[in-house]
């Protein structure tokens, strides 16, 4: 099979992050990709490579979007620390305070912290949402709303694989009045000119590529959640009654992701869509100051963001986690560039963070889904790529 060819340009000094990207290529199963670096405020790695579908269906061009699946938290997050640093959202208040619907069964003292922090202790539901149901804006709030925590909230954690979508969408529209996607449409995307959206417009549909599940190459070597999980982890997914199980399938059946109303639907947990080079530079624009456009985070807001809220034994993905703010840390299960940084993987491929202390913003984006949850095998080539450039 030809070499695919790698697009785009590195500073020097970046190569080898070129390298892995064309060894994802050639040795670790990708089918169309993207990778892109900021460093304070500047871009150092921007590279494109492959077909914009698993399959074929065209080139991946310079300005590609894909759906990225659970890296879409680490832009919901921001909504809620935005609100947070200007005011309007209080982070130790019940989220009743402002969803007076959500303090039924049992969740009264459950806290917008404990929501960012994947202690609500709500991360299935009893009765799973169809996907339309999951879309219509109305259903999804309602059934968090009177669900009955399914561990002691505030006590433990478990990662809210899909029903932090109404959580901090609800959360987002009560504080501010907008939705979730237009909120990140006029305070992140807009001013930052950022190809980033949780609710893909209609006049934005050509520009996004199909996404798949892909076989993974042999022997596929990673951190995290390894292609070879242990046994446990294995046994959790497959048990249907296991909490692990009903998280992933709080929306039954799995929906669609490449419809176009799936990614017009504003699920603030799993359907955001963005190019690598939005990601990154989102995630720069957390930790320094953008050559154009606004600074996001205060210095105390990056702070309470990378700061450990929840940490050891996760109730749904049996392994320890460690969360911040809305944002996966830097870990064992979840290796980023360093112990301060923060950010969020995508099921199946895609990640973005940002490293505070190098002011770096990261995102890597894919079409081909692998089997993995918090470490892809792609995605740690690369970050350690990255690690070996700013030794």
């Amino acid at each position: 099979m030809d070499a695919t060819e790698v697009h785009g340009s590195v500073e020097p000094g970046y190569e080898p992050v070129r390298a892995a990207f064309a060894g994802n290529f050639a040795r670790r199963g990708d089918r169309g990709a993207a990778v892109a670096v900021y460093r304070q405020g500047r871009k150092v790695v921007d590279l494109w490579g492959g077909t914009a579908a698993p399959d074929g269906g065209g080139p991946w061009r310079q300005d590609t979007a894909q759906t990225v699946r659970s890296a879409t938290k680490g832009v919901a997050a921001a909504c809620l620390l935005l609100l947070h640093q200007r005011g309007q959202l209080d982070l130790d208040a019940p989220v009743g305070t402002y969803w007076p619907e959500f303090k039924a069964r049992g969740k009264e003292r459950v806290t917008v912290r404990d929501v960012l922090a994947h202690r609500a202790g709500v991360p299935a539901l009893d009765v799973p949402l169809t996907p339309g149901q999951a879309l219509d804006g109305v259903s999804g709030p309602r059934a968090v709303a009177a669900q009955q925590p399914l561990f002691p909230p505030g006590a433990e954690h478990g990662y809210h694989a899909q029903t932090f979508s109404w959580l901090a969408g609800e959360l987002v529209l009560r504080a501010s009045g907008r939705s979730i996607g237009r909120f990140v449409a006029e305070e992140i995307s807009r001013p930052l000119g950022l190809d980033l959206w949780i609710g893909l417009p209609e006049d934005r549909v050509g520009q996004v590529g199909r996404i798949a599940d892909v076989e993974v190459p042999e022997p596929a070597v990673s951190g995290g959640l390894r292609t070879r999980a242990k046994q446990s982890v294995n046994d959790a997914y497959a048990d249907p009654d296991s909490l692990t199980r009903r998280a992933f399938a709080a929306i039954t059946p799995l929906p669609d992701e490449n419809d176009p109303a799936y990614r017009a639907g504003e699920l603030a947990a799993s359907g955001g869509v963005a190019t690598a080079r939005s990601m990154a530079r989102f995630y720069a624009s957390l930790v320094g100051e953008p050559a154009d456009g606004p600074r996001l985070f205060a210095p105390a807001t990056v702070t309470a963001a990378r700061t450990a809220e929840s940490d050891g034994p996760d109730r749904v993905l049996v392994v320890n986690t460690r969360f911040g703010l809305g944002y996966m840390l830097h870990g064992p299960s979840s290796p980023l560039l360093a112990p301060g940084s923060f950010g969020h993987p995508g099921r199946g491929g895609s990640l973005a963070f940002a490293d505070p202390g190098t002011e770096i913003g990261f995102g890597y984006v894919t079409n081909g889904m692998q089997r993995n949850v918090t470490a892809d095998p792609r995605a740690q080539a690369l970050v350690r790529a990255l690690r070996e450039c700013i030794r």
